[in-house]
This record gives structure tokens, sequence and C-alpha cells, in this order.
């Protein structure tokens, strides 16, 4: 794997970093976006070097890592932790980090004093909010101070409750409508890109359609600027049944389970550790002669 560069101050691309503006530019050439939510300095580098554009440091942290139910209970120094590692393994992709819960519903001034947080703290290069309406304000706030926001729409997982669950969302004439205005207010507040979550894929096409920044989906259909998933969900690494749009690339979790199968295996039949993987001592000391010990 190459090493690139690291990040410079906060919010100065790094050499190698993709510019922002690339991304706009991708998807005027029709070329596909590729997104991931990772949330280690691990996960960033294998990402990285498999060609990954964006990384999302995502609030699903509090559900796939943290073990609790909804993405509600992320805090910000969980997050900011959390940030801080994807950005010392990424170094092309640009990291995104969501605002967690709580962080940014208050006042513009809450959003723009957490945002900043995640910039110079976290030295994330942009920050992700979920909805329209009041958070147009955010968003244009955010934006007029120098940073970027991705914009959320569709099933947005902080306010499920409210949605009726983790269910698709724009399925009936006057919700899909909501939608593609919502869109387009979040592009003239000033959002460089949108993600689309469980929405129905003509709904999603004709949003990406009207749209001059570029839509990620994620259960959205195909005809979405990018994608995005949960690098967990891609590799089998949850242990739960996963949503249906997260396609299963390898079954890694098994072989973990496996891996920790054997080594319980090992140790329980005094296999392990081998005399090749322990240290040896002096010959004096094998032989039983005394040792001095200089003063």
């Amino acid at each position: 794997m190459t090493t690139r560069p690291r990040k410079g101050s906060a919010g100065t691309p790094a050499p190698g970093k993709l510019p922002l503006p690339e991304v706009a530019e991708m998807k005027r050439r029709g070329d596909r976006i590729v997104m991931i939510t990772a949330y280690d300095a691990p996960s960033a580098r294998i990402a990285d070097a498999a060609g990954v554009d964006l990384i999302l440091v995502g609030d699903s942290a509090a559900m796939v890592v943290l073990g609790h139910d909804s993405t509600v209970p992320a805090t910000m120094d969980e997050m900011l932790m959390l940030t801080r590692a994807v950005t010392r393994g990424a170094q092309r992709p640009l990291v995104i980090a969501d605002l967690p819960f709580g962080s940014y519903h208050v006042s513009v001034e809450q959003a723009l004093e957490s945002a900043i947080r995640f910039v110079k703290e976290g030295q994330a290069d942009a920050v992700k909010l979920e909805g329209a309406g009041p958070m147009l304000a955010r968003v244009r706030a955010l934006t007029d101070a120098g940073i970027p926001v991705m914009g959320h729409l569709g099933l947005t997982p902080q306010t499920a409750t409210m949605l009726g669950g983790f269910k698709a969302q724009g399925r009936t004439a006057t919700k899909a409508v909501q939608l593609y205005d919502d869109a387009l207010a979040l592009q003239a507040a000033g959002c460089f890109s949108l993600v689309l979550e469980a929405v129905p894929s003509p709904v999603a096409a004709r949003i990406t359609e009207a749209l001059d920044i570029p839509t990620i989906g994620i259960g959205a259909g195909p005809d979405c600027d990018g994608q995005i998933l949960v690098l967990h969900d891609l590799l089998g690494l949850t242990f739960q049944e996963p949503p249906k749009f997260a396609r299963r690339y390898a079954n890694v979790g098994e072989l973990i389970s496996q891996a920790v199968r054997e080594y319980c295996a090992d140790v329980q039949n005094a296999n392990f550790p081998s005399d090749a993987e322990s240290y040896h001592a002096p010959s004096a000391i094998k032989s039983g002669k005394p040792i001095r010990i200089a003063r």
C-alpha cells in the first residue's frame, strides 16, 4: 500500500487528497462515486487502498460498533474519537463526519460549534446532517463558515421513530414531492452532496436528474451518482440480518470466528504458544547456574 502525506492544518487538503470540487465534476462526467462508512484507521487504510472516494464516519457506529439499537446514543466525544482514527488512516478519500443527534438541533450556533470541532479536532473534510426544513439555516451557516456539508434525506435514522421505524420513505406521491423539494432546498442552501437513503428508485432517479450536486444512494436504486455501504455490512461483520440493500461481498465474520475458535482450542490443548513463539533464556538460566547481577 502506498503511503501518502498526512493532512496539514484543519480544513487544508493534503497532497493527494481528492479535491472537493472534483466530487461535482465526477457527476458531470458520469463517473460513479464510491463511498463507504468506516469507523477506524485500519478500515480507512483499506478503503483508501481500494480506491474509495469518500469515507463517512457515521453515527451508525452507535449500532455497529458500540452495541446500541439506534444511532441516537452516539455522542460528540465518541464521534470525534472515531473521526480522528479515520482521518489518520485515510489519505486520498474525503472524510465526512456525521453530526450526532443533539449536536446541531438546538440552534445554528450549536451546529456551528459542533461542526467546527469536527474540522479542528477530528480533521474532517466535511460534515453531514439529516433533514431539511429547519436544518436549511444550519447548512447555510456552516457553508458560510467554510465547512462543506453533505445532506441526508429519505430514511433519516436519527428521527426513525417519527418515521415509523427503519422503513423506506417517499412511497406516496405527496411524500415523493416533499423529498424532491427538500433536495432542491438543500442544494440551494449550499450542500455539496446528498445522501438518499431507502428511497424508491424512480424517486431517487428523478431527484438525481434535477440536482447539480451528486446524490449518494443507500437503498435508493442504481441511478444515483454514487453509492454508500457500511463496511461491516459488505464484509459480513454484523450480527443481525442486513438491510435489503446491503450486498455482502465477503463473510469475514465467519473467518474471524473460525480463527478465534482455533485459538481457543490451541490454548486449551497446550498447543499455543509453541517453542518458536516463545522467548528463550540465556544458557546460564537454563542450566540452573547462579547469575551475578551487576550493581
